[in-house]
């Protein structure tokens, strides 16, 4: 930090000056890549313009651009804030000075979800002012491009896991940077939620990246959506061109570029729409398998032993898929028979779908059809491949600690229960910044207290690799799981 103004640092690009929250001093809307506008439009990230002076970051940047995302009726509404120009930006909160300078604080790099279809690190909903405080770490989270200007397979263009790439660069600008802020860049915990999960396993795995990277958070990630292969991806960019009436241009480059970002989101929208299938979380367009980035399935990674050295913290919702499919009217009135017809989607036939719509009866008896499908479906998109990577890790001999959040609000009714996503405002401590989702409610004293030993096993782990309050892991051995519920008020969960 410079001389005389304890809110002003020096990054690689130019000086920016911060805002003091009480117990931390916020820098928002931080440029670590160009705007992607005009002929960086899906270019891969390219290094921010200098600036002189002292740049003001009291406010983040604007989102990236996108739809509305499909999670709104479960999360709750966002106003629209994204523009092309200015949106790769981070943010990046820091303890507050007291007195003589502490040593290199320890870094939380934290990507959000959103299908790699929506979402935006300067929402109130990831303000990391409170982890910070709590932690006495340095907090990152950072944009990435999205949809169509993320993740549109047109290779020949420049169009190549754009998205994935962004990541990259803002990993990097931690590496260059984070000490300028109190930040060590040698104590790196990546970490993110679905979609940010992949993507944080991602980067922990790959050999340009590994390195830079020393624990992971991972959480809620969609484990059975590997990366896309390139032959799928290139069939949905040539869908998504016909919807631009672009089909029969030799190069769409220019006419891709100089369209103006609304109908580029448009017939993103009606694409997702026609790939669209009940129960199903694949997006239109995300990562694909090979291409820029060096994306590849994460059980290919495993296998190679990519993640072996570092400290893993992984964990899952008891119900995600109800913020897929419980308020859902067709799941909510399946039959057995369309249960089953939805559970052989990823079964090997119907004799497979017929034995899990019994397991699952059996565990849930009394439960309707839909709901019999919903908890198959979870454990088959998130737990079983949250658990596999957990049993390699440990078995491996690394560290690895497991959770479950089980917190569901309040309400008989609710068909909600513990959904996907539904643990972001505790980790966060920003409730109040979710006032009309019905994911939350309206969570109590016990709650806000569930926040806090969320919050402490995550902060704790990012800090010294050991979560406050969750056991190690150990090879088939679910007790070892934490579940984080308003009763659970100790080490080995409810």
């Amino acid at each position: 930090m410079t001389q005389g103004d304890e809110q002003v640092v020096a990054t690689d690009r130019g000086r920016v000056r911060g805002r003091s929250e009480g117990a931390t001093v916020a820098y928002r809307g931080i440029p670590y890549a160009a705007s992607p506008v005009g002929a960086l439009r899906f270019a891969p990230p390219q290094p921010a313009p200098r600036w002189s002076g002292i740049r003001d970051a009291a406010r983040s940047g604007p989102a990236v651009p996108q739809n509305p995302s499909r999670l709104e009726a479960v999360m709750g509404r966002r106003t629209p804030d994204w523009a092309e120009d200015g949106c790769l930006t981070l943010n990046v909160w820091t303890p507050s000075p007291r007195g003589e300078q502490p040593a290199a604080r320890p870094v939380l790099l934290w990507f959000h979800g959103g299908g790699f279809s929506s979402g935006s690190a300067g929402w109130d909903w990831y303000d990391g002012a409170r982890l910070a405080a709590r932690g006495d770490l340095v907090v990152v989270t950072a944009n990435y491009r999205l949809g169509p200007l993320g993740y549109l397979r047109l290779p020949e263009i420049g169009a190549d896991n754009s998205g994935t790439r962004d990541q990259i660069a803002a990993l990097d600008w931690v590496r260059d940077n984070i000490a300028a802020f109190g930040g060590d860049p040698e104590a790196v915990t990546v970490g993110g939620q679905s979609a940010g999960a992949l993507s944080a396993l991602a980067l922990a795995t790959e050999p340009r990246t590994a390195g830079l990277v020393h624990r992971v958070l991972l959480q809620s990630g969609p484990w059975a959506l590997p990366p896309q292969d390139p032959e799928p991806a290139a069939e949905h960019a040539r869908a998504y061109l016909r919807l631009l009436d672009l089909a029969d241009e030799t190069d769409p480059g220019p006419a891709l570029r100089a369209l103006p970002v609304e109908r580029l989101l448009a017939a993103y929208g009606t694409l997702a729409a026609q790939l669209a299938r009940s129960g199903a979380i694949a997006p239109a367009m995300y990562p694909v398998r090979g291409g820029a980035g060096a994306t590849r399935a994460w059980r290919d990674a495993l296998t190679a032993n990519a993640l072996d050295g570092k400290d893993l913290l992984i964990g899952t919702t008891r119900d995600e898929m109800t913020a897929f499919m419980g308020l859902d009217p067709h799941v909510q009135s399946l039959s057995r028979a369309g249960a089953l017809a939805l559970l052989a989607d990823r079964a090997s036939g119907e004799e497979e779908a017929e034995r899990r719509y019994q397991q699952y009866a059996r565990q849930l008896p009394g439960a309707t059809p839909g709901r019999i499908a919903i908890a198959a479906k979870t454990d088959a998109e998130f737990r079983n491949g949250a658990l596999e990577i957990a049993e390699h890790h440990a078995t491996a001999g690394n560290r690895t600690y497991v959770y479950q959040f089980d917190y569901a609000a309040p309400g008989a009714d609710n068909p909600l229960g513990a959904c996907h996503c539904g643990e972001l405002p505790f980790l966060f401590g920003t409730f109040d910044h979710y006032p009309d989702s019905p994911m939350l409610g309206r969570p109590d004293a016990a709650a806000r207290t569930l926040g806090d030993a969320f919050a402490e096993a995550v902060t704790t782990f990012v800090t010294t690799g050991t979560p406050h309050g969750i056991p190690a892991y150990a090879p088939a051995a679910p007790d070892r799981i934490r579940h984080f519920a308003p009763v659970d008020d100790g080490p080995d969960g409810a």
